[in-house]
């Protein structure tokens, strides 16, 4: 008898959805949270109030702990997608959220990155 993963249902169209509704998403640990983050940070470059956001949810511990690829974790993503939008507000909360994690954490982001410093990080997102 083999078991089946539950069926997730059809994606929410987080492409019309509001910050505050993609936000409410991940931090309830909705199944497409994952999207919903990714969204949010699509929106940094071009929205302060994303960049607010996706800063705040990357200090959450199920995103430090959902990992996507090795070591890097959704909160990781986050943080290098408001490194990688280049705005001030965007690098200053980066480098709050980067802050607020553990720093054997900062440590291992920092070697994955290839900086000696946060402030030193100017990631390119394809």
């Amino acid at each position: 008898m083999s078991s089946q993963l539950p069926s997730r249902g059809p994606a929410p169209p987080v492409d019309q959805m509001s910050n505050a509704e993609l936000a409410r998403m991940v931090e309830a640990e909705h199944p497409y949270r994952g999207k919903a983050f990714f969204e949010l940070s699509d929106r940094i470059a071009h929205d302060d109030d994303a960049a607010t956001k996706v800063a705040m949810l990357s200090r959450l511990t199920s995103l430090r702990a959902a990992r996507l690829f090795d070591r890097v974790s959704l909160s990781w993503s986050g943080i290098i997608a408001l490194l990688a939008a280049e705005t001030a507000h965007a690098r200053m909360v980066a480098y709050e959220a980067f802050y607020a994690l553990d720093p054997p954490e900062q440590k291992d982001m920092l070697d994955y990155l290839e900086v000696s410093a946060i402030e030193e990080a100017h990631p390119r997102i394809a």
